[in-house]
């Protein structure tokens, strides 16, 4: 099943973290569950803060890219677009807030979910939140923005 990332057009699919021309990135996809948005991810043992536990700057990676991820499926709901080939809007952030509630173990997948806020013209805001074994560890909001086609070209 292909997430939003996978429609990105090629000069937009190079983000370290949801990048699918990205070989040395996450690659995370990012799908619809039903209202809200999911994406599901399992750290490898080099993403360790302390052993046992996930560095925290990945977790906000996460919860940025998914949170453009979103905001780009809420673009393109919003706007009618049949998501084909390299058509999906793409969004970059505006602003990234990430609080941490637990640690976050390492050894099993980390599942993001998240709920669209509010959407505009360019403008969405996403909030996130990061689970661990069933565990809500990590809550955020990202506001993403649309960038224009040619951006990075």
């Amino acid at each position: 099943m292909k997430g939003i990332q996978d429609y990105y057009p090629d000069h937009f699919a190079h983000c370290y973290g949801c990048g699918r021309l990205n070989e040395h990135g996450h690659q995370i996809k990012t799908f619809w569950e039903g209202e809200g948005t999911l994406t599901r991810f399992v750290p490898k043992e080099y993403h360790t803060a302390i052993p046992g536990f996930v560095y925290g700057g990945l977790l906000a990676s996460l919860i940025d890219c998914h949170g453009t991820g979103s905001a780009a499926l809420a673009l393109a709901k919003a706007q009618g677009i049949e998501l084909s080939e390299t058509n999906a809007p793409r969004c970059v952030t505006a602003s990234l807030q990430v609080k941490y509630l637990k640690p976050t173990p390492i050894g099993g997948e980390i599942v993001i979910k998240g709920k669209i806020k509010e959407v505009g013209a360019r403008k969405v805001i996403v909030e996130a939140e990061l689970f661990a074994n069933g565990v809500l560890c990590v809550v955020g909001e990202v506001v993403s923005v649309l960038v224009p086609d040619h951006f990075g070209q």
